[in-house]
This record gives structure tokens, sequence and C-alpha cells, in this order.
């Protein structure tokens, strides 16, 4: 988390996905087209990396905002936090929850953790 959401903020998360998660060349990385995915230093980064860049068409976020509407109204539009530590606590806790439990009509009422690791095993 940062202060501010910028091009370093969007390429420091996109290595730390690439370190957690071990992605193969020719990935599809889907983003809004926000300036910090536009941005030189994070265009730059996918190529290196071997990925594929995909960006919405304007004024449609897709998936982006939608992972940002369920956070809002799952959980923070019903909580106070007292301090930026608490938030980022719950957001964090909320992330893993949402990526290893909480079902995804989407992709077969799975979670996206389950959906991947099924993936691997096809391929």
């Amino acid at each position: 988390m940062s202060e501010r959401i910028n091009a370093q903020l969007a390429n420091d998360a996109l290595m730390m996905a690439i370190w957690k998660r071990r992605p193969g060349a020719g990935l599809i990385v889907h983003s809004d087209r926000g300036s910090q995915y536009a941005s030189a230093l994070y265009q730059k980064t996918l190529p290196q990396q071997g990925f594929v860049c995909s960006m919405s068409r304007k004024g449609n976020g897709g998936d982006t905002e939608s992972f940002f509407h369920t956070l809002k109204t799952e959980l923070t539009h019903h909580c106070r936090y007292r301090t930026k530590e608490e938030a980022k606590k719950e957001i964090f806790e909320y992330e893993v929850f949402y990526n290893r439990q909480r079902r995804h009509s989407t992709i077969g009422y799975q979670s996206p953790m389950d959906f991947e690791q099924r993936r691997r095993k096809v391929a």
C-alpha cells in the first residue's frame, strides 16, 4: 500500500505478484487505462517478464473495478478504521479470503486459488 497510486506502486505490485506466483511467459496482464499502467516503467516491465499487456477499453475497467467494488461492498463500507495500519491489515486479510476462499461465479463457483490449481494440473 502507498499514499499514492502511481507507476512505482503498480510496478512494485506486479513484481510482488511475479515473485509470489511465478507465472510463465505469455501471461496476459489485464488492467484499466490508468496512468500507472500506461507508464513507461510498467509497460517496459511487462515484455521484460515475457507478459502481454491487455488494457480495457476507455471507461471500461472490467475485472479491476469489479474487485474494488466487491471490496468496498463486502468490507470497507461496513468498517471504520482508526488507523491506516488497521485498514491495511483488514484489506490484506480480505484479499487472502477473496483469493483463497471466496467463490466466484465467473469461474464455476470456485475460489481463484482452486481455479488456478486445477488449471495447472490440466496444463
